[in-house]
């Protein structure tokens, strides 16, 4: 835990934060809108006698009590998703409209991609990418399973992703959900924190920024870009989000969710950054008992 240890003055009550780095990870599985409803979801697993309970914020997300929900019949039937339901925020955030076409620049395995298509009710167009040829199976393959009809599965690298071969010339909006430090999966990958750090943080965020600057000329005017990780690391969320707010003039808004969150920060380690950030969220594991996430979201310039 010596690579967190940075992050003192951040958190709220880092004792809290520590100990729950060290408690398993609640599993959590995320309701397919596009074949069933909780309430069926939840009749299936009683059935089963496993225990399910909604939760409060969010009906579509079940906790469940079995750490293998690919092994039960909603999943094979494309009912529901396995998905720490922290991650099922960055969707959320988006929220996009029936009939909108969509980038997710980082996609695989899908658990967002999917989750955007079926928001949009399995219309419209989602483009889902990976950079990672081995990971587009499973990208493909939750698609399938979950009956997703309006997905483009694409392998190329996001940074200077090219729309030319579906002839689209921008999105409506665009999700990055960043290759990271994965600092904040600690709780059901224990090896995380391994190789994390400031140096580790510093390489990557060249690449995040990169991403998140080709989404954001992507983007149509008035659309929204969408930038998370599930990291602690301010190197790979505020100080990424700054320099791609500066250089395309996007801005950094608002948004409501309810979990607990701490606002973005200011400065770091010497660097300061926009006020605005402060609209960004930082989701902390011992606040809501979830994995650690950080979300941002912009607004294209007119």
């Amino acid at each position: 835990m010596d690579v967190v240890a940075r992050y003192e003055s951040l958190v709220p009550d880092f004792d809290a934060f520590l100990e729950a780095l060290h408690r398993p990870l609640p599993t959590t599985v995320r309701v397919n809108r596009i074949r069933t409803t909780p309430e069926r979801v939840l009749r299936a697993f009683g059935e089963a006698g496993i225990r399910a309970t909604q939760r409060d914020w969010n009906p579509w997300v079940l906790e469940i009590g079995t750490d293998k929900p690919g092994n039960t019949w909603p999943y094979l039937h494309g009912w529901i998703h396995g998905q720490e339901e922290i991650s099922t925020l960055p969707p959320l955030v988006l929220d996009p409209d029936p009939g909108e076409v969509i980038w997710a620049a980082a996609a695989a395995p899908g658990g967002k991609a999917t989750q955007l298509a079926a928001l949009m009710d399995d219309t419209g167009l989602v483009i889902a990418n990976d950079d990672n040829l081995g990971r587009i199976s499973a990208l493909r393959a939750n698609g399938d399973r979950l009956g997703v009809t309006t997905m483009a599965v694409t392998n190329q690298d996001a940074r200077n992703y090219s729309f030319d071969p579906l002839g689209i010339d921008e999105v409506d909006h665009a999700l990055v959900d960043a290759p990271c430090t994965c600092e904040g999966t600690v709780r059901k990958s224990p090896d995380a924190l391994d190789g994390a750090g400031p140096e580790a943080s510093a390489n990557l965020a060249g690449v995040q920024r990169d991403i998140l600057e080709r989404a954001v000329r992507a983007t149509r005017p008035g659309g929204t870009v969408v930038y998370s990780t599930c990291t602690f690391a301010p190197e790979e969320n505020e100080g990424v989000v700054d320099a791609v707010r500066a250089r395309t003039g996007a801005r950094v808004v608002d948004f409501d969710v309810a979990l607990v969150s701490e606002p973005g920060i200011e400065e770091w380690a010497g660097a300061t950054y926009d006020s605005s950030l402060r609209k960004s969220r930082r989701f902390y594991p011992h606040q809501n008992d979830t994995g650690g996430f950080y979300v941002a979201k912009l607004e294209v310039p007119t």
